[in-house]
């Protein structure tokens, strides 16, 4: 039953840098493996980052290795997307994942899911 709000969307220009933010609440007792997922106009939701919930084996998307960094902050409950050298292909709604059970999958039923923040990056 945890509530998952994102934040930190924008519109940007090709090259610059924008932090997302996930604040989740109202977990209790039970720890997640969270994650950001993104979806653009036309596609499907596709993966970009997870990691443990105590900060440990964060995992990229090819298409955003070496440029976006996932973190996370266990006082806060909050996890970060820092998303470097933007490009026009990382436009999308980005939303914010978190699953008790393991890693946030797209097609795990136990995945629970924010309202998601938009990011454009214009040419």
């Amino acid at each position: 039953q945890v509530q998952l709000a994102e934040s930190g969307g924008g519109l940007v220009q090709a090259g610059d840098s924008l932090r997302l933010s996930c604040v989740a609440s109202g977990g209790g007792f039970r720890v997640y493996h969270m994650g950001w997922f993104r979806q653009a106009p036309g596609k499907e939701r596709e993966f970009v980052a997870t990691i443990t919930w105590s900060g440990e084996n964060p995992k990229y998307a090819d298409s955003v290795k070496g440029r976006f960094a996932i973190s996370r902050d266990g006082a806060k409950n909050t996890i970060y997307l820092q998303m470097n050298s933007l490009k026009p292909e990382d436009t999308a709604v980005y939303y914010c994942a978190a699953d008790p059970m393991g890693v946030p999958r797209l097609t795990s039923g136990s995945a629970y899911w924010g309202q998601g923040t938009q990011v454009t990056v214009s040419l």
